[in-house]
């Protein structure tokens, strides 16, 4: 394998709920699908390239990359692929794979935790936060890993990701309705998430993270008030600060890599991997300084990023972008537009999806031409048809690996 370089492998994840094929209720089943060859549950199924796991709560089930891949192409069809199988296993105990971010009328009171492999993490997190919250067990999202060789990549790598973050949710927000209704949030999930481990406000700092380039100082600055905060409440030590560590971009230094985690998961994987080719192609020209040189992108706050952050999680692709260095670096020459005008601009000039699948293609030119998938289905919404029809199509397409439409 090649040393670890910026952009030299990609891990993904992808999150979906497992609910019950005739009323779409959420259902605790994961450990139906995730058995070893003596039916015992396990939290990882290894399954050549991709691996099914479960994570905290157990309705919802984990595909991810087994391995660091070298490139996206054929991911999608991949993960496609493995949809449908699991799919088919869950078929016999009348369940079934459900896409988007948030169960659209969940109440957190129906969340039944991993009992399983690494439930003594779970436990503690439950015992300190109380998990029965939609922060916690109602949220499915994609999770992309970049790597870095050594402080100078990271430098570059995480300066990069701090500048993109806050415009993430314009370009992947799918959870607009929380216990049935839409709320003044286009990215519920995130809405919740900023606040679930408010208790410990290390844990998840701002959401965006603080502009710390080297090992040393991430240590200092972020690993160490989460050591710090979470003594008291965890005696044993079952929690270390870096599985801990929630913001929206985490730095894993035992890896070598950097995980976005800001990523509401789409309606297909079609969907999600044009997300991740638009994301890393952004991210790639930053990084070479293209548009906005590195000395000017360290020098961003934590306070305006976080003030776009929370404008596209409550607005999506309406959210306003007047903050000069963030349109720089997304390539833009005015002195301000609406969030989704800017992906738009960069899908344009980049063309991330020029060598994907034609299924990816179709996906990016959707997102870019007709908004988030939270916006499109509020517009079903709103053109009379009921939540459930809707969830209902979104559980048949992402079967098919196809792309929804209002």
């Amino acid at each position: 394998m090649k040393p670890p370089h910026l952009f030299a492998y990609f891990g993904v994840e992808l999150e979906y709920m497992i609910v019950d094929s005739a009323t779409l209720a959420v259902r605790p089943w994961a450990d139906r699908v995730l058995v070893d060859a003596g039916g015992k549950p396990v939290s990882d199924i290894e399954r050549g390239r991709v691996t099914w796991s479960n994570e905290l709560v157990a309705h919802v089930i984990e595909l991810k990359t087994t391995r660091p891949e070298e490139s996206l192409d054929g991911l999608a069809e991949l993960f496609a692929t493995e949809v449908a199988e699991v799919n088919r296993r869950l078929a016999a105990h009348g369940v079934r794979i459900m896409p988007t971010a948030m169960h659209p009328w969940m109440k957190p009171e129906e969340a039944v935790l991993w009992t399983h492999d690494y439930s003594e993490v779970y436990a503690a997190f439950d015992r300190i936060f109380d998990c029965r919250g939609h922060g916690w067990s109602n949220l499915q999202s994609v999770h992309l890993n970049l790597p870095f060789a050594n402080d100078e990549e990271f430098e570059r790598l995480h300066a990069a990701i701090r500048l993109v973050l806050p415009l993430l949710p314009a370009l992947a927000a799918s959870s607009p309705l929380v216990e049935g209704q839409a709320t003044s949030e286009l990215d519920n999930r995130l809405a919740f998430y900023r606040g679930n481990s408010a208790r410990l406000p290390a844990l998840c700092g701002q959401v965006i993270p603080e502009a710390v380039y080297s090992k040393s100082d991430y240590e200092k600055v972020i690993f160490g008030p989460i050591t710090e905060q979470l003594a008291p409440h965890d005696p044993q030590g079952v929690l270390e600060a870096r599985f801990s560590n929630s913001r929206g971009a985490i730095a894993r230094f035992d890896r070598d890599s950097i995980e976005i985690r800001v990523l509401d998961i789409q309606e297909c994987p079609a969907a999600d991997l044009a997300v991740l080719r638009t994301v890393i192609a952004l991210l790639r020209e930053l990084v070479a300084e293209t548009q906005l040189p590195l000395s000017k992108q360290k020098t961003v706050s934590v306070a305006s990023l976080k003030t776009l952050f929370d404008a596209t999680v409550a607005k999506g692709g309406e959210a306003w972008v007047d903050e000069p260095e963030v349109l720089q670096a997304f390539g833009s020459e005015t002195t301000g537009v609406n969030a989704q005008e800017l992906w738009r601009g960069v899908i344009t000039r980049l063309n991330p999806a020029v060598d994907a699948s034609a299924s990816e293609r179709h996906a990016l030119a959707v997102i870019a031409d007709y908004g988030t998938l939270a916006s499109r289905i509020l517009k079903a919404q709103a053109a009379g048809e009921t939540v459930d029809a809707i969830y209902r199509r979104l559980a048949e397409g992402v079967s098919r690996n196809a792309m929804f439409w209002p």
